[in-house]
């Protein structure tokens, strides 16, 4: 792809508000798009809110220059959920960001922009932020991969943080095999997916209920051969990750919604004034606990290679719902941040209406990705 190409197919999609800023840039390269929460150099980062400086950044995030080094350029800063704090991409300073299946409902969040980018060919892959669910969950309901790698695994110097403890880049990408080479380009660690073998797949046994009807239906054929194990419970999972993250986005931002509360969508507000109700105590223990599930889950999974489950429990809703769908967003993903294991996302075999998107939960990054590469290559001969 060229930038004048991906630049005229954001100008033809403007409607879907998938980018706050375009770039300058010129030259030849992999043509990425950016969650504009990551510094780019000669681009103000924004993201995704009205507080920060309008000013250009003056240097590349690290993660900026390991992907220009690898050959990229970037064609601009996609739009995203306010400050990355919400699951849905409905912001209210640059519009709703809008799912290309069908605009009347969302692209899921936080990293909206990045995946609408993606479905409609703005870029050849996109930078995305994963603190709660904030890759999957969007990657799910627009119908294309993504990779929340361990944490710890990219550099995020130079990004707005949401909560220092849980966050984690990763790429977004038409399949796991872009997926896996932007994932290389942003980390240096490279991944191969050659030689391909069936891993050990298992789903968590109690965990996946209450899916709407599309969601069932496509979980019904991912599911059918999958056998169940016992895994630690989805609720403390949750809720430890849950605890954290409200803490420490309420420490960042304490002092903005103190003096200028206006500025913040309803919904970002009210979630920070959430976070000062949790008491450093309860953090504290929160933290604790997160050390305690991580050992406990890597021991769960001691027999087999990946878990297998839907990413959100409904497909895109539409962009009137609000708060009430939260949990049913970030149910299945939330938890794999507290236990800070590598996640892939896939699309599921849907044979008509909105995407579902399928988990893959596993060891290493390498070995999560491999997986997720075999599952796209065995259902790619029952996709339409």
């Amino acid at each position: 792809m060229r930038l004048d190409e991906a630049r005229a197919r954001i100008a033809e999609r403007a409607e879907l508000n998938a980018f706050i800023s375009i770039s300058e840039e010129t030259g030849s390269g992999t043509v990425i798009a950016v969650k504009d929460l990551v510094d780019v150099k000669g681009l103000p980062t924004t993201a995704g809110g009205i507080i920060l400086p309008r000013t250009p950044a003056a240097d590349d995030a690290p993660v900026i220059k390991r992907i220009r080094a690898a050959g990229c350029v970037v064609v601009g800063k996609a739009n995203l959920h306010e400050f990355a704090y919400g699951v849905t991409s409905v912001n209210p300073h640059y519009g709703t960001v809008r799912n290309p299946h069908d605009p009347t409902r969302v692209a899921g969040g936080s990293s909206g922009g990045s995946a609408v980018a993606v479905a409609t060919g703005m870029c050849d892959w996109a930078v995305g932020s994963d603190t709660g669910g904030s890759i999957r969950i969007p990657g799910s309901l627009c119908g294309v991969a993504g990779f929340k790698p361990a944490f710890g695994s990219i550099d995020v110097a130079g990004v707005v943080p949401l909560s220092k403890s849980l966050d984690t880049l990763g790429a977004m990408a038409p399949d796991i095999a872009k997926t896996a080479a932007a994932y290389a380009a942003m980390s240096g660690e490279e991944v191969s997916l050659d030689g391909l073998t069936r891993p050990r797949l298992a789903m968590p046994e109690g965990w996946v209920t209450d899916l709407d009807e599309p969601t069932t239906g496509a979980w019904a054929d991912v599911a059918r051969d999958l056998p169940a194990v016992e895994f630690l419970d989805r609720g403390p999972l949750f809720e430890v990750g849950l605890t954290i993250l409200l803490f420490e986005a309420a420490a960042y931002h304490r002092r903005w919604a103190e003096e200028m509360p206006e500025k913040y969508g309803a919904d970002v507000l009210r979630l920070i004034r959430r976070g000062l109700e949790v008491t450093g105590e309860q953090y504290r223990h929160a933290l604790d606990e997160r050390q305690r599930l991580e050992a406990a889950a890597a021991d769960a999974m001691s027999d087999i290679d990946a878990l297998v489950l839907p990413a959100t429990a409904i497909v895109a809703p539409p962009e009137r719902h609000g708060p009430e769908v939260r949990e049913q967003l970030s149910r299945f993903t939330r938890p794999f941040n507290t236990t800070h294991q590598p996640v892939a996302v896939v699309p599921a075999p849907v044979r008509a209406g909105l995407p579902v998107g399928i988990q893959v939960v596993g060891h290493t990054n390498a070995e999560t990705l491999r997986a997720a590469a075999w599952l796209e290559r065995e259902w790619s001969t029952v996709r339409e």
